[in-house]
């Protein structure tokens, strides 16, 4: 009994004790959000029956250890996943690496042969040592004639040279071995350590196994050190036509493998934040008199301003320029499908998010850089307008309001705007806003001029009684030097007051010229 304990023991020692297996996962799939990324990951193993220690290479540096899921058949148990990125035991090397198993085999080969060089050196200095004692022998022996001697110490002579050159030749032999092993040994330190650089990131399973053979292993998990963002071409000919848009993504992501062929589907989502509902706690106030008083110029708390009071003169200068947001549009039919990327990629508005499933395989390196993959081009009903803020920026913008924008499923982002051909510049998308209407900005029209000028002697200060009167009056002047009447809104701005001493009075009038 105590012998068939002892022989268990030590076999279950000898279980744990077995080579660790390495084996190197691919990247199948990934499903890259915002600001992290899903990978799907397969491998395959040759297992024993019993239990193993996997090592699973070529997995991001980086992951979410809460978020590894192992898929594998039924005959295995998974009895622990531990993410790693310095695995160390005494047989760190990945002899199954197939550049490492040419590079450890040469060496064998050439130990050997080193071995066998050693072995002729050794003989032939154990054949010297031999010839030297018998020739001091036979030297001593005074029944030797001239005649022998002179033969002896022929041959003495003849087969001390043979054996001196032949141990110089495995010498030199054996020196071109040893440095030959040197150059392997380095050549496997260089591969072991590509291995490493390649990626850091190593997952080490213990499993059971019920039926020895190979087995397939499916590994999910989520990375932060991948990102994409969307971005947006915008192309159009003329005002009397739609928005060609091509929908785009910038994909970059730095995980330490390369994702080559892969199955590419990005989302809106964001696995990272914190799915919480929030919840409303009782809100106090209470009054509390700081009596930091009012700062006014002069000194004087009781202020009448009459602001922008005055004249915009030019609003019809040549060509009629209304304030109006008429519809200048072509009506377009609902046919979004007019390039064949659109072929390959599937849009899905989920309940949570929108995802982008892509057919064609892509290759995104893990170097940080940003990759840029089409994914739908789509063309926009739209209608022009300019539109004016000269307090701000004393130039015209063209804008383009798209109407039931939600369809489209737009994300906010960065757009270059190509206009009658032209690179004109970038603006912003921006979905996320309550209106019915998106506007675009299309880009700066240097053929309108506007000019907006404060008139000197409309303004000034007067004092009533207790009371100072201030008036600012500015002269706003447009003209439109294209070849068409255009459709503008012109927008100025005047101050509201949070004192109930200040009054505000606005006046605004218009003068048509021709």
């Amino acid at each position: 009994m105590k012998k068939f304990l002892l022989f268990s023991l030590l076999v279950s020692a000898m279980a744990f004790a077995q080579k660790p297996i390495f084996t190197s996962a691919k990247v199948k799939a990934a499903t890259v959000y915002f600001n992290a990324a899903e990978l799907q990951q397969t491998t395959s193993v040759n297992l024993p029956v019993g239990t193993s220690e996997i090592v699973i290479k070529n997995v991001a540096d980086y992951l979410n250890e809460n978020t590894i899921q192992i898929g594998a058949p039924s005959s295995v148990t998974v009895l622990s996943v531990q993410f790693t990125q310095n695995y160390i035991s005494e047989y760190q090397i990945d002899e199954s690496n197939p550049a490492i198993k040419k590079v450890r085999d040469s060496i064998t080969l050439v130990q050997k042969e080193i071995k066998k060089v050693q072995i002729d050196i050794y003989s032939h200095q154990q054949t010297i040592a031999l010839l030297d004692q018998n020739q001091v022998s036979g030297g001593a022996n005074t029944g030797t004639n001239v005649v022998e001697l002179m033969k002896l110490v022929e041959y003495y002579k003849s087969k001390r040279t043979e054996l001196d050159n032949t141990i110089v030749t495995f010498q030199e032999k054996e020196s071109k071995l040893k440095l030959r092993l040197q150059n392997l040994n380095r050549n496997l330190l260089i591969n072991s350590r590509k291995e490493e650089k390649s990626s850091k990131g190593k997952l080490v399973l213990q499993v059971m196994n019920e039926v020895a053979g190979t087995v397939n292993l499916d590994i999910n998990y989520i990375t932060n050190s991948a990102t994409w963002n969307p971005f947006y071409d915008l192309r159009t000919e003329s005002v009397k036509d739609p928005i060609n848009m091509m929908y785009k993504a910038q994909v970059s992501q730095t995980t330490g493998i390369d994702w080559k062929k892969i199955k590419l589907t990005l989302s809106s989502g964001n696995p990272n934040q914190n799915n919480q509902a929030p919840l409303l706690n009782a809100w106090f106030l209470k009054y509390q008199n700081l009596d930091n008083g009012y700062s006014f110029r002069n000194g004087d708390k009781n202020t009448i301003v009459n602001m922008l009071q005055g004249k915009a003169s030019g609003l019809k200068v040549g060509r009629e320029i209304a304030d109006s947001t008429a519809d200048s549009t072509n009506v377009i039919e609902d046919d979004n499908t007019i390039s064949a990327v659109t072929k390959y990629t599937s849009i899905n508005e989920n309940q949570l998010n929108v995802t982008f499933d892509i057919d064609i395989p892509y290759d995104i390196l893990s170097n940080g850089k940003a990759h840029s993959v089409a994914l739908k081009e789509i063309k926009l009903p739209a209608s022009y307008k300019y539109y004016a803020a000269p307090r701000v920026d004393k130039e015209a913008f063209l804008l383009a309001e798209i109407n039931d924008y939600s369809k489209y499923n737009l994300l906010p982002g960065e757009a270059n705007i190509i206009f009658e051909g032209l690179y004109v510049g970038k603006t912003n998308i921006n979905p996320n806003q309550t209106g019915d209407t998106l506007s675009l900005s299309m880009g700066r029209d240097k053929k309108i001029s506007i000019k907006r000028e404060k008139v000197v002697d409309k303004s000034g200060t007067k004092f009533l009684s207790s009371y100072k009167e201030q008036t600012f009056t500015y002269d706003i002047t447009l003209r439109n030097n294209k070849k068409e009447d255009i459709q503008m809104t012109l927008k100025d701005q005047y101050p509201l007051s949070t004192d109930k001493d200040t009054l505000l009075s606005i006046y605004w009038t218009t003068e048509k010229q021709k």
